[in-house]
């Protein structure tokens, strides 16, 4: 080696363990940048993976956002996140954690590339392999774009990547031909860790085994062949040890240009004597007071406490000669010093042993354990199922007792809560007798402690230390370990052992001064040179190869004018809000909740304001607040009468709102992408977020406690704009903050409350704004602000907005982020609806809590959160429910199976039919479902049609068993009904009426009322309805579609005595928006009839990208310009809330025909008969339920047609014929004594009694509160008691259920006869014979099916039999049944057992089922 050495100016050290451990690669790392700190400074720039993403749970990480944040902002624009920080060690070195599954979309593409230039051959690579093949990819990109931002060409720049995971980053650099010297570190190879896993002898048959041969045999050609090509295309080629030397040479055709073997940092050591014997004492204490606990007898002082740790490799790293070499130990030793020995290694586990903790926590108990935290596998767990292969319990007396220590140890595992160094310095002897270690560096820290070790000469430290040292070294001892000397070894642990417990306290010292000493052969001070060898080598081979460091960079030298940029201001959302007098201030109050808007008082006292500003702002008090003058705010405070109004109106508000107070459990959190509440706040587009914001109102009303979580849209849905060719143009008008009943939530230190979600390189944050609805809190998440990049600020800005990756955003921004707010805010609810399948997330984000926070298992989880959780769906067909790519799921919660303790394959189960099929969308619904203890549609045959669509996530039960209902959707009363309405309603239906918690039947107190009242009050609203269309087609900045001369013609034929049918909605193609218009000669026949005249007024929105949507709007307004039809036929534009309320109350009939059954529930039929308007529709949603003959028309439920457009013409002609000879006869049979048509009185009164008294959120929130909330919360309850027993009860059953299922044998099964002449004492009897091995029958139900066959061939189950169990012997059940078919004729029959338990709350909640 030479002295002449050329350093680095910049080394950019790549890794998969930097900031996130999985093994020793991370200690090496870590301990070697403290050292390189003093050479290299800031220079020195560790690049690992964003695997965590959300920072605030990464020990590891510290982000600081002002660390180059010009050049992260640059790597932006080129595509490139990171995020920048201090790695959490020693030192605090620079970190970059690189978003890599942002390139997962673009994957094949890029694997592609790298088999063209570098034959990486990536075909059989699996997922795993693909993200670290990307995190290298991506790292090498980062490297370039920080060379190339920040320094100069004259940079000495080196790149060591460490490990196959990071070779694709190396392989990048080669093919830009960069000036940066590559360093390539092995720490193991692929092939040689497959081999020695396996079981096969490494070391003697090496030289026969061929690298790309095994890599086919063990299924790792692309990792090998990814490690291979960085190898041979690394400047410089380096690895841990000569044992790893000779496999690199063997399986990668490279020999190693430098061996850089690892090294520690001292002080991370006691700095002092007196520091190292306080700290001796602390952890021989906890030591022994933790194995007293464990073991339940009292450990004595001077016990030889021993250990091991590192990676759990059962054969690799010496753990069965650990346990084996003790057996021994304790078989063949009786008498000495007792042994106490620990196994620190990290397994999978959920959370500490809480009997052992409640132990050591002074609770008196015999409880005793050999494994200190609650095993995630513990059956099937290699180290525990030794201890019970060779009877090593610990039992009492035992002088050599074994604890397994599953957790890392990290201050916090919750047994110990000491640092695993902080232990180690207690023991008095580690053993390392690895097989298969290319360094060993637990070894080494053992030593560094003064702790006596023992490795092997399979371990490259053992190698070390017999090449190096050169001296005796009682403080290590180094065992010679080949292929076939198993039982030696053992022998030679067990004799380690016994020299260490021989030793007196002078023998001690010796040896742990030995210890001490012998690590200093492998400090970082003594290793470094061989990495700054390497270093220099490969800066030097760059040299030669391009002559020096090309000035690439800047290759103009002549001076030249540069223009510099200014930057942009950065703004900053400041609030500023209005001051009312004081004697107004109740006006800023009532403004501020929703709850104006559906009280007719409040709204008569905002209009009395300003009548003109009032409707100018269209009825927003926040907006009328802001326009009106201070001039007349001060006259106002000064006008007695409106001041006695605004007190009246006050004291209404103030008495509603004190019964807040009085909500009871259970607490229910409601989710949902939109709500429909008012016009002030935009963030709603259809029936999904009418119904919602409905189903608001109704819980303040009833006082149900709930609180909702949406997302507050920049944009919201657009406005209407229809052009003069009658083309929809969507509008985007941004919503002005501060005009919406919406306000900032803040701490208690005066700081805006937000929520994040990390994304791919970026934790985007949204602000949580409060809406409040009366006595129920909507809180609404934003991201769109200054925190945020520019690409996230738009994941709130349009509902159901931009591509599937924004969908994805927003869904789980509402999911996780809605979970996140509510745990931010202190509300920790008993039942979770998701109201569609948009907010299915919650449920993943309410696994990982209780996984990392209570540390239950993924199924203990599972079981508290479906108890917990009630899913809607109002989506009639399976298109329509949104599924993602699994590229694209990976790209956004990747991490969550990690944080699950899962595989990816697990969790995508959870949202689709096969787990592992990786073509197969994640759906949404499906998630949400399987996530839920109950599932319901919206109406009752919708439930059916969901039934449908859900059918194949519940394989082995007929749609029509499942245990998926319905509750159908309503209305809320008090905001559809019109006022003029609620003054009758409100003198005969009862004094219970106004406390919203009334009998339905109430609604018949209509019939009281006269039929002249009823006549003028319809007339009244269709008067109002008819002004205010006039009006709108008369305003140029809202009606386009009309001419100036047809405008006038409509306002001349619109008249407010004709019959007016209305139909206003979604368009979409099945809604069926121009069936009217299937035979025009016919229609133009209708309208036009001199004695029955009828008119129809349309109205509603297509969604953007719904071009045939759109069309169906077109075709309507061409119609309506016909001369024939102006005036007759209106469309009305600009359709929202207000119009609507103004439609449903104004109109005589509305109309409705969707294709049957794609209409899930519909409710502005609903809205129309709170205000006696009859609904003529085809029998689908609610109206299935609705129908009543003298309140309404309906077409025929059946089809006549297999053909659709055969169909449509049938259902066009049934609507004009119901019309011509029932709608129009009736509403015009006018009795001239009376001025009015008691028949079509008659009509109204019927469907206000006997229609909408069924269809109120009222009766719709309290079938939710019977048939699910209540029943929920109780089993909820039961399901966390006592330390979620039950949860723990029922997926322990369903754990061993699945492992015996396939065992189950039918032994025997009595088949029907193909005829039985069936009679009292002639009954079909069948018998099946399981043996259930180690079930009990109890476990297993056995049950026969009777079905029928239908037209379409599909069955129908007729009766279900249960078997009885007869007979059980020795694991044989007799299971016998008796059938008696209630009716005779041909039966498809069979049967079927399941797994049975009487706490589950149905049979699907299970999914084993097997037809016999």
């Amino acid at each position: 080696m030479t002295n002449e050495l050329t350093n680095p100016d910049y080394l950019f050290e790549v890794s998969w363990e930097v900031c996130n451990k999985v093994g020793g690669i991370y200690t090496v790392i870590a301990t070697k940048s403290l050292y390189l700190k003093q050479q290299l400074h800031k220079h020195h720039i560790l690049i690992g993976p964003d695997v965590w993403m959300d920072t605030e749970s990464n020990p590891d990480f510290i982000e600081d956002t002002h660390l180059y944040s010009l050049w992260k902002a640059h790597a932006a624009s080129e595509g490139i996140r990171v995020r920048i920080g201090k790695w959490n060690v020693p030192g605090n070195p620079i970190a970059i954690l690189v978003d890599f599954k942002q390139f997962l979309t673009n994957q094949d593409y890029i694997l592609s590339k790298y088999w063209e230039r570098f034959q990486v051959d990536s075909i059989t690579g699996n997922w795993d392999y693909k993200e670290n093949f990307l995190f290298g990819y991506a790292a090498g990109k980062v490297i370039e774009s920080f060379r190339n931002f920040n320094l100069s060409a004259s940079d000495k720049i080196v790149a060591q990547f460490h490990e196959w995971q990071t070779g694709a980053g190396l392989l990048y650099l080669k093919y830009k031909q960069l000036p940066i010297a590559t360093v390539f570190t092995t720490h193991a190879t692929v092939v040689g860790r497959c081999i020695a896993g396996n079981n096969l002898p490494l070391y003697d048959s090496m030289n026969l085994y061929d690298g790309d041969q095994k890599a086919r045999q063990f299924n790792v050609i692309a990792r090998h062949s990814l490690e291979k090509k960085s190898a041979q295309n690394a400047d410089i080629f380096t690895t841990v040890s000569e044992i790893t030397a000779k496999e690199c040479e063997q399986f990668l055709q490279r020999k190693v240009d430098v061996v850089t073997p690892n090294g520690f940092e001292n002080s991370f050591t006691p700095a002092t004597d007196e520091e190292y014997d306080e700290k001796r004492r602390a952890a021989r204490a906890r030591l022994i007071e933790v194995a007293t606990a464990m073991s339940g007898e009292e450990v004595s002082k001077d016990a030889i406490l021993i250990g091991i740790g590192g990676r759990y490799e059962y054969r690799n790293k010496g753990i069965d000669v650990f346990i084996d070499a003790l057996k021994k130990l304790e078989d063949t030793e009786a008498q000495g010093r007792d042994i106490q020995a620990f196994i620190m290694i990290p397994s999978g586990h959920n959370g500490a042993d809480k009997d052992l903790v409640a132990k050591l926590a002074g609770a008196a108990s015999d409880y005793t354990t050999q494994v200190s935290h609650y095993l995630m596998d513990n059956e099937y767990d290699v180290i525990s199922r030794r201890f019970k292969e060779l009877g090593f319990t610990n039992a009492k007396g035992s002088r050599v007792k074994v604890y397994f220590i599953p957790s890392y140890l990290n201050g916090t595992d919750g047994v110990f809560n000491m640092k695993y160094y902080d232990l180690l310095v207690g023991l008095d002897l580690t053993l390392f007798p690895s097989y298969y270690e290319p360094w060993g560096y637990t070894p080494l820290e053992s030593l560094a402690f003064s702790i006596p070790s023992l490795t092997t000469s399979l371990a490259g430290f053992g190698l070390w230390v017999r090449s190096h040292y050169g001296k005796e070294h009682p403080g290590i001892t180094v065992l010679d370990r080949n292929d076939s000397n198993y039982f030696e070894v053992v022998d030679g642990v067990v004799a380690r052992i016994k020299e260490i417990a021989a030793l007196d306290s002078e023998g001690r010292k010796a040896y742990m001064a030995s210890a001490k000493d012998v690590s200093t052969i492998a400090l970082w001070e003594n290793q470094i040179q061989y990495y700054k060898e390497a270093y220099s080598k490969a800066i030097d081979k760059v040299i030669e190869a391009r002559g020096a460091f090309p000035d690439e960079l800047n290759e103009d030298k002549s001076m030249a004018y540069k223009k510099i940029e200014i930057n942009n201001p950065t703004w900053k959302s400041v609030m500023v809000t209005r001051h009312l007098p004081a004697a107004l201030s109740g006006l800023e109050t009532l403004s501020k909740n929703l709850w104006w808007c559906w009280n007719e008082s409040a709204k008569s006292l905002f209009k009395s304001i300003d009548p003109v500003i009032w409707h100018n702002t269209c009825h927003n008090p926040m907006a009328l607040l802001d326009a009106v003058s201070l001039k007349r705010f001060k006259a106002l405070a000064k006008d007695e009468a409106f001041l006695g109004e605004l007190k009246s109106v006050m004291d209404e508000f103030n008495a509603y709102m004190a019964l807040k107070a009085e909500r009871t459990n259970p607490s229910i959190a409601y989710f949902c992408m939109e709500y429909g509440l008012d016009t002030s706040l935009k963030i709603y587009s259809g029936g999904l977020g009418l119904l919602a914001g409905d189903y608001l109102k109704e819980t303040s009303d009833m006082n149900v406690n709930l609180v909702a979580v949406g997302l507050l849209y920049r944009y919201g849905y657009f406005t209407q704009i229809i052009t003069g060719q009658g083309e929809q143009v969507a509008r985007y008008d941004a919503q002005d903050f501060t005009k919406i009943p919406a306000e900032p939530v803040m701490d208690a230190e005066g700081n805006w409350m937000t929520t994040s979600v990390a994304f791919p390189g970026r934790t985007i944050t949204a602000r949580l704004w409060k809406v409040a609805v009366g006595r129920t809190d909507l809180y609404l998440l934003d991201t769109d602000y200054e925190a945020n990049s520019p690409e996230d600020r738009q994941v709130t800005y349009h509902l159901y907005g931009g591509d599937w990756e924004n969908r994805l955003k927003q869904e789980l921004l509402l999911g996780v982020g809605g979970i996140r707010a509510l745990r931010n805010l202190g509300i920790n609810p008993q039942i979770y609806h998701c109201n569609e399948g948009h907010a299915a997330f919650t449920g993943l984000e309410r696994l990982r809590e209780y996984i990392q926070n209570d540390n239950l298992d993924f199924g203990e989880a599972l079981e508290v959160v479906r108890a917990s959780s009630l899913f809607t769906t109002h989506t009639p067909v399976p298109a329509g429910h949104d599924a993602f790519d699994e590229g694209l799921l990976r790209k956004y919660i990747g991490h969550y199976p990690q944080r699950l303790k899962v595989d990816w394959e697990t969790m995508m189960a959870l949202g689709k039919v096969n787990g592992n099929d990786v073509n197969e969308k994640f759906s949404m619904s499906f998630l949400a479902a399987n996530l839920s203890q109950n599932v319901n549609g919206v109406s009752m045959l919708h439930g059916d049609v969901s039934k449908e669509i859900f059918s194949s996530i519940y394989p082995g039960y007929q749609p029509e068993e499942l245990f998926i209902s319905y509750v159908t959707n309503g209305v809320h009363y008090p905001t559809w009904a019109a006022a003029e309405w609620k003054k009758i309603h409100a003198r005969v239906f009862g004094p219970e009426f106004a406390t919203h918690h009334y009998d339905k039947s109430c609604f018949e107190g209509i019939y009281k009322v006269s039929d002249s009242e009823i006549w003028e009050t319809r007339k009244t609203l269709k008067k109002r309805l008819i002004d205010i269309v006039k009006e709108r087609i008369s305003d140029p900045t809202q009606c386009n579609h009309y001419s100036p001369s047809q405008i006038v013609a409509i306002k001349e034929n619109l008249r407010d005595d004709v019959l007016t049918i209305g139909f206003a909605r979604r368009f979409a193609t099945y809604k069926r928006g121009t069936l009217l218009f299937s035979d025009l000669d016919r229609l133009d026949a209708i309208v036009n009839d001199p004695v029955h005249p009828v008119q129809f007024l349309f109205a509603g929105k297509a969604h953007p990208a719904d071009k045939a949507g759109q069309d169906l709007i077109k075709r309507i307004i061409e119609i309506s310009k016909q001369d024939r039809f102006i005036g007759k036929i209106v469309f009305i534009p600009g359709y929202d809330i207000s119009i609507a309320k103004r439609l449903v109350q104004g109109v005589d009939v509305w109309m409705n025909n969707p294709t049957r059954p794609l209409e899930a529930s519909g409710t502005s039929g609903e809205k129309a008969s709170m205000n006696g308007v009859m609904h003529f529709s085809v029998l689908d949603g609610w109206w299935v339920e609705g129908y009543k003959p003298g309140a309404g028309w309906a077409l025929p439920l059946e089809r006549t047609y297999d053909d659709q457009n055969y169909q449509n013409e049938l259902d066009a002609a049934t609507i004009y014929t119901t019309i011509e000879n029932e709608i129009a006869p009736a509403y015009y049979d006018v009795d001239k004594s009376l001025g009015l048509s008691p028949t079509w009185v008659g009509y109204i009164k019927n469907t206000v009694a006997q229609v909408a008294n069924n269809f109120t959120t009222n009766r719709m929130l309290t079938d939710y509160c019977n048939q699910y909330y209540n029943p929920q919360s109780e089993r909820s309850d039961k399901m966390i008691a006592d330390d979620y027993k039950m949860a723990r009860e029922i997926s322990a059953w369903k754990k061993r259920l699945r492992r015996e299922w396939q065992n189950i044998e039918v032994i025997s099964q009595t088949q029907p006869d193909p005829s039985y002449s069936l009679s009292e004492s002639n009954s079909l009897t069948s018998e099946v014979v399981l043996n259930l091995g180690d079930l009990s029958p109890e476990d297993i139900g056995v049950e026969m099916l009777f079905a029928t066959t239908d037209v379409k061939h599909q069955l129908h189950i007729q009766e279900k039999c249960d078997f009885d169990v007869v007979e059980f012997n020795d694991g044989v059940a007799k299971y016998r049944a008796s059938i008696l078919p209630d009716r005779t004729g041909m039966y498809q029959v069979a049967v079927r057992m399941y797994a049975k338990n009487p706490l589950l709350p149905h049979r699907q909640d299970f999914e084993l089922v097997k037809w016999l």
